[in-house]
Parts: C-alpha cells; structure tokens; sequence
C-alpha cells in the first residue's frame, strides 16, 4: 500500500476557508472534487455521485476522465457504500464482486458516503487510483474529516 502523500490538515483548512459559509451542494461538492484531486498524484478520478432518485446515483461534480453516468445502489464500489454507508477501501477492483469498469485504469478504490442535515444519503465521494491498494485507513479518515468539514456536522450539509 502507499503512504498517503496527502497533508490532511492542510488540506482540510484550505477546504475549511473555501466552503466557509456555503450551503449549496453542489458548489461544495465541485470545490472539494477539485481540491482532494490535486492533493495527491495518487488520485487519478475524483469526484461525487449524488442521489438523485430512491436507489440511484448519477455522477456529479468530478475532476479526471470520464465516469459512469448512473449507478444503482448495491452495484460495483459507490452502489455497495450507498447501499450499506460504510466507507469502501478497495485494493484491487478486479476482485471485488460487481466492480463496474467505468475507467479500465482504475487499480483501486475509496468510496465515503455523504449525509444530508437530515441524516439521509445524498451521495458518496469517490476517488479512483491508477495505482494497486493506493489506499489505506489514514485516507479514510482525512477524508472523513475533509466531509466533515465542509458539510458540516459530521458529515451533514449545514
């Protein structure tokens, strides 16, 4: 696995000067895809896929190559987190069940969930490498901690 090359703490208060005050989703969402993806040379696709009807997700702000338009929950690595909210870390999506091949560079995966202020999905954040098990546990909590911060209230959109 590599060691993250990401300085959370600065990241999270460049995050915290930029999304300041804003409520807008999507605004927040473009912000933080374009931040979080030129934080590090491992992030080869970063972005959201937001909920946009009862068990579905369509792409949303993102920064690298092109990605799935839709994705039902429950299929490949973004459907499996909305569908259980348990951040997925995946070190090779050849071997997890359902993969969907958006990008056939993709060699591994993280995938957060996102809540709403009123405890509901409305959508994961998503960040592909190009590189084999690119991700670990110290991600996963910077990243955490990114959502949190620019949503607000652990994760929920102020």
């Amino acid at each position: 696995m590599n060691v993250p090359e990401v300085d959370y703490a600065a990241l999270i208060k460049v995050v915290e000067s930029l999304t300041e005050g804003e409520t807008d989703e999507v605004a927040i969402m473009a912000t933080l895809a374009c931040e979080i993806h030129h934080a590090d040379d491992r992030f080869d696709w970063t972005g959201f896929y937001r909920v946009t009807a009862p068990d579905m997700l369509k792409i949303g702000p993102y920064q690298g190559g092109h990605g799935c338009l839709v994705i039902p929950f429950g299929n490949g690595v973004c459907g499996t987190c909305a569908q259980t909210g348990e951040v997925q870390l995946v070190d090779d999506v050849e071997a997890f069940p359902g993969h969907i091949a958006c990008a056939a560079s993709t060699r591994s995966e993280i995938v957060l969930p996102v809540r709403g202020a009123s405890g509901r999905l409305i959508g994961v954040l998503d960040i592909d490498s190009d590189q084999p098990a690119a991700f670990g546990p110290a991600d996963a909590e910077g990243l955490a901690q990114v959502i949190e911060v620019a949503f607000g209230n652990g994760g929920h959109w102020r």
